[in-house]
């Protein structure tokens, strides 16, 4: 089997006879009057018409056959049959010999129904728009090699109708989700990426250096405070869809890279945010798939009607059979030993429950779920519950025990910030390297009043997934980070 430089050789040569006969393997334009989808719906009256008309596409197909020439090309709405022959297209019927599998090409000509009932364009003019030099994988029916899928997603898209359907779906539910909140009157805002002080979650940053400034920043981890710093200023509801980035582990729902929705909206509560996002994944369902109801990952999974909620606490102890909320740091520690629980890096009393709570209890919730009222110490940014001053006012939704979205009753004093950033500060000092550094900018924005508001982040990547039945987030990612080669 010849190598692949053997291969870019025998094209090379063709781009070379293509210079020589006078013909540019790599022009500027070409019109386009249909697509490969047009040219399928409208084929009755083109046809009756006969209208010359003029598309472009990939040649994914190529049957010769003496003195004619059956291509199939492919163009983002569809695939079509092109029919060359040398009655028609004379002697520029030898530049069809020069076409390989892979090259862009457009052309021009009628629509015709073959004897075997293909719609096809017999083609009266021929124009080579991009030679490729590289041959496309061998299986026409797609790429198997799930690694290559990543590292090269041209490939991916070009071979997989699926990978192209699935991003364009991803496009559908984003599109979604701008049109719902537009419509309850929220503003989509934009906020720094590059920030002098990281916050808003517990995650490691990533850093640069601007030089002009000779400043540290960092990459967002959240855009939280920003919004919140909106809030402040009279906007009352904003969104924003962000890149956010976290130097963190890479697994099935962890890319360093990612894309969150954060919704604020004042005078409003938790409670309030649990109502907006069941109502949004609901309607979003049913725009985009039709159903409320879909397997993911082997298991039927209900999003209609109203979902489980469930407190933290309550949870814990269904599902742990012990009484975790009164347990004292060395208890937590002993028991977290007697169920094989790693706990090393956790600093604090909070971040050891949670972690108890992310192995014995996360698995065990199958259809959506909002887990509420988390421990205060892993929630320096949510107010005191109103009726246990040891808890805060947030949920996690869960579903098939993965968090898709994080919700505060936001914390609006900033004397109470104030100590509670402080206190990270000491977990910091103890070696929890995910702890925020203390915003000023973002405490001197609050002493100037903020409403009570709620607030909530929403995982894209994962709903994505969701909602297309993907299982792991390089499926939804164009361009998932991946270790070198």
């Amino acid at each position: 089997m010849a190598g692949i430089n053997e291969f870019r050789e025998q094209r090379l040569k063709k781009m070379d006879a293509l210079i020589e006969k006078g013909i540019d393997p790599y022009p500027y334009r070409f019109d386009i009057t249909h697509t490969t989808k047009e040219l399928l719906e409208n084929q009755d009256i083109l046809i009756k018409d006969k209208t010359n008309i003029a598309t472009a596409g990939r040649i994914m197909l190529m049957r010769r056959q003496g003195k004619t020439t059956f291509i199939k090309i492919k163009d983002r709405k569809g695939i079509i049959q092109l029919y060359l022959s040398i009655n028609i297209l004379k002697d520029d019927y030898e530049n069809v010999k020069l076409l390989d599998i892979g090259d862009i090409i457009g052309v021009k000509g009628e629509i015709f129904i073959t004897h075997r009932g293909e719609t096809t364009v017999a083609v009266n003019e021929l124009t080579m728009l991009s030679k490729s030099l590289l041959p496309l994988p061998e299986k026409y029916h797609g790429i198997q090699d799930i690694e290559l899928k990543y590292r090269k997603r041209h490939l991916d898209l070009i071979m997989n109708d699926e990978t192209k359907n699935l991003f364009i779906r991803r496009r559908d539910i984003i599109r979604f989700i701008r049109n719902y909140l537009d419509a309850i009157d929220f503003v989509e805002v934009e906020t720094p990426v590059l920030q002098p002080k990281y916050g808003g979650a517990f995650a490691r940053p990533f850093n640069t250096h601007h030089n002009t400034l000779d400043m540290l920043l960092y990459l967002r981890i959240s855009d939280e405070l920003y919004l919140k710093r909106l809030i402040v200023g009279g906007l009352e509801r904003v969104y924003e869809i962000a890149r956010d980035f976290r130097n963190e582990g890479i697994d099935k729902t962890h890319n360093p890279e990612f894309t969150m929705i954060e919704i604020y909206q004042a005078y409003a509560d938790y409670n309030d945010m649990m109502n907006l996002v069941q109502d949004m994944v609901q309607k979003m369902a049913i725009d985009i798939i039709g159903t409320t109801k879909i397997n993911y990952k082997g298991e039927d999974i209900e999003l209609g009607g109203e979902w489980e909620r469930i407190d933290y606490y309550d949870a814990l102890e269904k599902y742990t059979s012990a009484n975790i909320k009164e347990m004292e740091i060395k208890e937590l520690k002993t028991f977290c030993e007697n169920h094989k629980i790693d706990i090393e890096g956790k600093i604090g009393r909070g971040k050891i429950i949670d972690e108890i709570f992310k192995v014995m209890v996360e698995k065990n919730i199958k259809n959506p779920t909002f887990v509420m009222n988390q421990p205060k110490e892993i929630s320096p940014l949510a107010k005191l519950h109103r009726d246990d001053k040891s808890k805060v006012e947030r949920f996690e939704l869960l579903i098939l025990g993965i968090e898709y979205a994080n919700a505060f009753s936001e914390l609006n004093n900033p004397l109470e910030q104030r100590e509670r950033f402080e206190y990270q500060m000491t977990l910091r000092k103890e070696g929890e390297m995910e702890i925020q550094e203390i915003d000023e900018d973002y405490l001197e924005a609050m002493e100037y009043g903020m409403p009570p508001t709620g607030g909530i982040g929403i995982g894209i990547d994962r709903l994505v997934m969701l909602l297309t039945g993907s299982d792991t987030i390089k499926d939804v990612i164009l361009f998932p980070l991946l270790k070198s080669k």
